[in-house]
């Protein structure tokens, strides 16, 4: 009986481990101007930001991403940083 206790438990912890979400590449975050700024991995594309920003402006109920600004930063991890507005 303890064995098919356990094998549920490893079996519930398996599918649970399975179902949950990737952690994302990319660091997103709200500005207090209310724009949307994305760090961004090296290996990232231009359209990646801009899909990761659309995602976090349907969030507050806007439907597109309009690029600001993008600059270079010292962050070997995210070396570039997009900044986005909602519209």
């Amino acid at each position: 009986m303890k064995f098919m206790y356990r094998a549920s438990i490893v079996f519930v912890g398996l599918v649970l481990f399975g179902c949950s979400t990737p952690p994302s590449r990319f660091g997103v975050y709200q500005q207090s101007d209310g724009t949307i700024g994305v760090h961004a991995p090296k290996d990232a594309k231009d359209d990646e930001a801009q899909q990761v920003a659309q995602t976090e402006c349907q969030k507050v109920g806007r439907n597109t991403a309009t690029l600001i600004d993008s600059r270079k930063t010292v962050n070997d991890r995210f070396p570039t940083t997009y900044n986005y507005i909602c519209r």
